[in-house]
């Protein structure tokens, strides 16, 4: 493994770290080209320019919006054959060397897919690069209006956003045999552009050792308790993309004077939603109102005083795809990395290791967690998050006042 991919050398990345790496100046049309001290890179066809405000990004109708999700445009492309692992495309992949992949997954989660890849096909080497997918969606948008192009393979929590790089032709049709052996047509884009990799849900949460089960809440509703007031703990819709997708989940089921009353329960702000599992682990908050349940179920077996709750309302569903981008530095080790993830094995890793479930039918549970068939979810509805989202990060930020 060489030196420069290392899946331990991976950059987490905040927006102050994204304003100093990639800051784009405007223009009369949007944003234009920058000025960026970075390597040379592949001399790919100039890209239309971007509005860096999500709303920039994703403007185009609804219609439009509509009929990508669903595949039903007249023009629509026929998905590309499947394509097996070859010894060719192995080969070809070493000869790549390593493959970048912008992650918005919990960062040890993404480091052991990356290990295993790396041990299945030495020579080619991971190199992660992990933050919220709203930062990540902002800053793909920075590089490719400044004809810099990094990634590989893209992760995000918000399938929202591959409404709109779809849209941009920013994905490359590719089809891994597995992938279209197993998976159900509802977790894979009729045109080969992207396939879902992980499912979860966001749950409540209590630590054992500061609230007893039975006083602990059992819904979202009961987080307005006036005795939940300064414990609770919450992450942001403006970093995740999981928040933002269950945020507006949870506005369209309960109504956004929901939020309006738990912003007055005095409630700790963070960030990811990775970080409100590990305030309770801490025991910094007694309850959270959002985060993974995964992180929950892997603290909990660990041996931390955490326990997770399935809202009497339903969990908020979250549908994570995958993607190899068009003007991947690196294509074969692109496709290569994205069959394994999307294999029976790769899906194995992300099931036993971080607690999250699989599109793929093959891959088993671990005896003891909730099964994601006995949970009672929300549904999921990227387009219309894609089409809220502005107003959403503007309602939040009003009501939390952060």
């Amino acid at each position: 493994m060489n030196r420069e991919g290392r899946v331990g050398k991976i950059a987490s990345r905040d927006s102050a770290r994204w304003a100093t790496r990639a800051f784009v100046r405007p223009s009369s049309t949007g944003y234009g080209m920058c000025d960026f001290a970075h390597a040379a890179t592949p001399q790919l066809a100039p890209l239309p320019t971007l509005q860096l405000t999500r709303r920039g990004v994703l403007k185009a109708s609804a219609a439009a919006v509509v009929a990508v999700v669903a595949g039903r445009y007249d023009v629509r492309a026929a998905a590309p054959e499947p394509t097996p692992v070859t010894a060719a495309l192995i080969e070809a992949a070493k000869k790549d060397g390593k493959v970048v992949w912008y992650a918005a997954m919990d960062l040890p989660v993404s480091e052991r897919v990356g290990r295993a890849f790396e041990a299945k096909y030495p020579g080619i080497a991971v190199r992660i690069e992990r933050t919220g997918s709203e930062r990540q969606f902002q800053r793909l948008a920075q590089e490719y209006a400044a004809r810099i192009y990094v990634p590989d393979v893209i992760n995000a929590s918000d399938a929202a956003h591959f409404v709109a790089w779809k849209r941009n032709g920013w994905l490359a049709p590719f089809v891994p045999e597995e992938v279209a052996r197993h998976y159900p047509s509802e977790h894979r884009d009729p045109e080969g552009l992207f396939v879902t990799s992980r499912v979860y849900v966001v749950s409540l949460g209590y630590n054992t050792n500061l609230v007893k089960a039975e006083d602990a809440p059992r819904s979202f509703a009961d987080l307005l308790h006036p005795k939940w007031m300064g414990k609770i703990v919450k992450a942001h819709p403006a970093y995740s993309g999981t928040i933002m997708t269950s945020t507006f989940q949870i506005a369209r089921e309960l109504g956004w004077d929901y939020f309006e009353k738990l912003g007055k329960q005095k409630v700790l702000q963070v960030q990811s939603s990775v970080e409100p599992p590990k305030k309770l682990a801490l025991g910094e908050r007694a309850v959270m109102a959002d985060g993974n349940e995964f992180n929950l179920v892997q603290f909990k077996e660990a041996g931390q005083p955490v326990e997770a709750v399935y809202p009497a309302e339903g969990s908020p569903l979250i549908v994570c795809p995958n993607a190899v981008l068009k003007a991947a530095p690196n294509p074969n080790a692109a496709r290569l990395f994205q069959s394994y993830l999307l294999s029976r094995e790769g899906q194995q890793v992300l099931c036993d290791f971080a607690a999250q479930h699989s599109a793929h039918p093959q891959v088993t549970e671990k005896p003891g967690r909730m099964p994601l068939a006995k949970i009672k979810t929300m549904k999921d509805d990227p387009v219309a998050v894609e089409a809220q989202s502005e107003e959403i990060k503007e309602r939040y930020t009003r009501y939390f006042g952060v």
